[in-house]
């Protein structure tokens, strides 16, 4: 029977991680005309935040790094060097660190209590800076290897500032679809075993 379940649980994970990574290769076809907006929203980063809070930490980084090459290899965006690199290190962070926050939001009673929900925003808010962090390290790197420089000015101002709109859009997004999509696979989980 745990065989069982364990197969269905990776089948689960591996379909919605490849929904995932369809939808953050279209949701940037919304605003891909106009960078300016594309860089302000972020559209790329709720897909990968949501695979790595559904999914885990595995698929989270998979999910995340893969995305800009893929995006890329499409479309031509993002410019690989330094963007592109950097991106995927920093999808990869958001995608593990959501993932690795999933003991602290998971909850065994049948009700959202007040506790989940804190806990659950500390959670995206914890990967969303991890995964600004690591961006900055890897365009800082990236810069010096192309002989230029990534200062902390310009760190804040594109990870933060520009960002804002996009960061906004992601708590106000991310917690109700984690939400709909853990209560539905909890009655899905409860249906099976009532029927087995």
């Amino acid at each position: 029977m745990d065989s069982k379940k364990g197969f269905r649980a990776n089948i689960f994970n591996l379909t919605t991680a490849a929904m995932l990574l369809a939808a953050a290769q279209l949701l940037p076809l919304i605003t891909g005309h106009i960078p300016q907006i594309g860089r302000m929203l972020c559209p790329m980063h709720i897909p990968v935040l949501l695979c790595g809070f559904i999914c885990g930490p595995l698929w989270g980084g998979i999910i995340g790094f893969t995305a800009p090459f893929l995006k890329y290899i499409t479309v031509g965006i993002p410019v690989l060097f330094p963007i592109g690199i950097a991106m995927a290190f920093e999808l990869a962070a958001y995608g593990i660190i959501a993932g690795l926050h999933i003991p602290m939001i998971s909850r065994k009673e049948n009700k959202i209590t007040g506790k989940y929900i804190i806990n659950l925003y500390i959670a995206l808010i914890d990967s969303m800076l991890c995964g600004r962090i690591v961006y900055g390290i890897a365009m800082f790197i990236l810069m010096a290897a192309g002989k230029n420089s990534y200062s902390f000015t310009a760190f804040l101002t594109e990870g933060f500032a520009e960002a804002l709109p996009g960061i906004i859009l992601q708590l106000a997004v991310i917690p109700p679809l984690f939400i709909a999509v853990s209560a539905l696979r909890r009655y899905e989980l409860e249906k099976r075993s009532l029927s087995e």
